[in-house]
């Protein structure tokens, strides 16, 4: 490696900041690219010339012993900073120019330990039914389920494989689990990167396979888990429980199990968004006279005022009485819709009672006595 000075080597003033160094390194650095320049040994030997100045001068320590003694100051390009001998070097040492990912693309360069990405199958998710009724809904509820699903095996624990030595580095892809294509046009060079068909992107091939999985890594079973469901659900939401889905093959992650809410239909109440609707039928005494009668809500029986003269269909609200919010305080109402009781069969004396009653103006509607009103005063005048 030639001892030129650094800073020559880059094009910069001694005085370059920091920025103004590393965008000299990388405009030499696409300069003389070995792709850009194939068996070109003058633009190599410049590429690497200028990878040993940056070097040094990006190094704030390195830079100041440069600045005050030289070479010598930093080992002569022995010692003090990197001699490159081969392009991939560069790609480790400065993957922060350009990204590891795309530096290394360039390069071909593997550095399986740290680019080798991990293609376990992930487990797939699954969802489980969650029946509530309305008054889970409303107080919130714990509920255990049985989950069937697979498990990691416990004999290999999740590797598939029946020891310690039971995988070997695939030699297709030389243990990266991934191969490359390199297709050279007008415009540069194309590298296409594509996971190993011959060990599906592990890199391992399995050998000696687990007898309790077959090389599966997992096995049918059930967990039991305890499910914390707030107040206020409704149809369609759901609870992930994280990693409690299908186990991932030869100990990849697994999957989340999805326990969604579905509303039991029930025999009193009707939801409306967090209010719950129901029908209540009460006699004619008490609708006429007013009082108190008991209902049912969802968390026990509640007593409701009933107003002199209440009418069929009127509508009473119970405030609070309705479904938790989910998302902030407060609950719906339960709307009470009220019907009269009209009795079928009739005693003597009820059915006399009711026709001295019926005789009175206030149990007849107001469109019949206006007519009465009227016929009776017709009847004055042609009398």
């Amino acid at each position: 490696m030639s001892q030129r000075d650094f800073y020559e080597t880059l094009g910069v003033e001694r005085s370059a900041t920091a920025d103004e160094i590393k965008s000299a390194y990388r405009k030499m650095a696409m300069q003389y690219h070995p792709d850009r320049n194939p068996d070109n040994a003058e633009a190599e030997s410049k590429f690497k010339e200028a990878a040993a100045a940056y070097d040094v001068l990006s190094d704030p320590d390195k830079r100041a012993r440069y600045d005050q003694y030289g070479h010598a100051g930093v080992g002569g390009g022995q010692q003090g900073y990197h001699e490159y001998t081969n392009v991939n070097d560069i790609f480790s040492a400065f993957g922060d120019i350009f990204g590891q990912s795309i530096f290394g693309d360039m390069f071909g360069g593997q550095q399986r330990g740290s680019r080798q990405r991990s293609r376990k199958e992930h487990g797939a998710d699954l969802r489980v039914r969650m029946p509530l009724s309305l008054e889970e809904i409303a107080t919130g509820v714990e509920k255990t389920i049985k989950i069937r699903h697979m498990k990691t095996c416990s004999t290999c624990t999740g590797s598939g494989a029946k020891g310690s030595g039971g995988y070997t580095s695939c030699t297709a892809c030389g243990g990266s689990g991934e191969v490359r294509q390199v297709s050279r046009s007008v415009f540069g060079q194309f590298i296409n990167i594509a996971p190993c068909a011959a060990c599906s992107g592990n890199g391992e091939i399995l050998q000696d396979k687990c007898d309790t999985c077959s090389g599966e890594g997992r096995v049918e079973g059930e967990t039991t888990v305890k499910v914390t469901i707030p107040a206020g659900v409704r149809t369609g939401n759901y609870i992930p429980l994280t990693g409690k889905g299908h186990a991932g093959r030869r100990g990849g992650q697994s999957g989340d199990a999805m326990v969604v809410i579905e509303e039991v239909e029930h025999e009193i109440f009707e939801r409306e968004e967090d209010d719950v609707h129901m029908r209540h039928t009460i006699d004619f005494p008490t609708a006429a006279l007013g009082g108190e009668i008991d209902v049912p809500t969802l968390t026990g029986a509640a007593t409701l005022t009933i107003e002199p003269g209440t009418q069929p269909g009127s509508v009473l609200r119970m405030k609070g009485n309705g479904i938790p919010h989910v998302n902030h305080r407060g609950s719906g109402d339960q709307l009470v819709h009220i019907d009269i009781y009209v009795p079928k069969k009739l005693s003597s004396e009820e059915r006399s009672a009711l026709r001295k009653l019926s005789a009175s103006n206030h149990f007849k509607p107001a469109d019949q006595r206006q007519s009465g009103d009227f016929f009776q005063k017709v009847k004055e005048v042609f009398s």
